[in-house]
């Protein structure tokens, strides 16, 4: 697949009408095994997508004018109507990121490629997955699978019909970039100060492990399901022998269902689970 640069995408197909932005969160520099020239091929790729759901990609990290880089990305994430946010090999920088959009409560959408594991506090977020590998028919269907996420995203915001992301906790006072008059001196103090609060509280949680109790639960109420759906005995399927039938097709029942997936983060994490649940059975 030839690969187009940013600015080869936006001049041969960006009409300069276009009033939507789209930002863009993504890791840009080498990490893990995925080359600084990978981020490029998927910024690429993204911009495509982008494009073809009507609106104009933008990098949150790049602007034209001068100033603390910091309050220009903070204020692009609060400024673009949509975002999609990369979390592949989850950078720090771009987590975030996404935080900050969350905060703002306005819509994001999420991708991450088929290498990289769910975080577990962003777990319960849709993601649409595409291949490290950037295979070419893969990517394709990924492309129009995005484009198509954009205009449903967009549709569900407009007609105030959006599930967003706080409203699965409660109620809360959405965060907004307040414009006050002041020195530019005190504007970007004030801006450094809380962005190097949100940080430590990012850095919390994403610290923060996840509990292991809480992840039983989850899997034990979706073994009790699938007992009650196939009329098997709860007790019979905890106490059967490892490689047995009866426990090969309750793997790949939990393996089917995209919230355990998330959940756990991996395979390993789920077969321990379900493992340490039939230790702890009474029957």
């Amino acid at each position: 697949m030839e690969k187009k640069s940013g600015n080869e995408v936006q001049e041969n197909q960006l009409n300069p009408a276009t009033e939507l932005k789209c930002g863009i969160i993504m890791p840009i520099s080498a990490i893990q095994e995925c080359t600084k020239q990978h981020w490029e091929d998927v910024k690429c790729i993204i911009e495509e997508a982008i494009l073809d759901a009507g609106y104009a990609p933008n990098l949150v990290s790049d602007a034209s004018d001068s100033g603390i880089i910091q309050s220009r990305i903070v204020q692009n994430i609060y400024d673009n109507e949509m975002v999609v946010c990369d979390v592949s090999c989850k950078n720090p920088n771009v987590m975030f990121e996404l935080g900050l959009r969350l905060a703002f409560d306005k819509p994001a959408i999420i991708i991450i490629d088929d290498q990289t594991s769910y975080s577990f506090d962003t777990a319960p977020i849709e993601h649409l997955s595409y291949p490290r590998d950037l295979n070419y028919h893969a990517i394709n269907a990924f492309k129009k699978d995005l484009m198509k996420k954009i205009k449903a995203t967009q549709e569900a915001y407009a007609s105030d019909q959006a599930n967003t992301f706080l409203k699965h906790f409660g109620e809360f006072r959405v965060a907004k970039i307040e414009h006050k008059e002041g020195s530019a001196e005190d504007v970007i103090l004030n801006k450094l100060d809380k962005l190097e609060t949100q940080i430590r509280n990012i850095n919390t949680i994403a610290q923060r492990p996840a509990k292991n109790e809480q992840i039983r639960q989850i899997v034990n109420d979706a073994i009790i399901d699938y007992c009650k759906d196939r009329d098997v005995d709860y007790g019979d399927l905890m106490l059967a022998e490892e490689g047995a039938p009866i426990l090969r097709e309750l793997y790949d029942f939990l393996e089917s269902k995209q919230y355990i997936r998330r959940v756990c983060g991996s395979p390993q994490t789920l077969y321990k689970t379900i493992n340490e649940l039939r230790g702890y059975s009474q029957y």
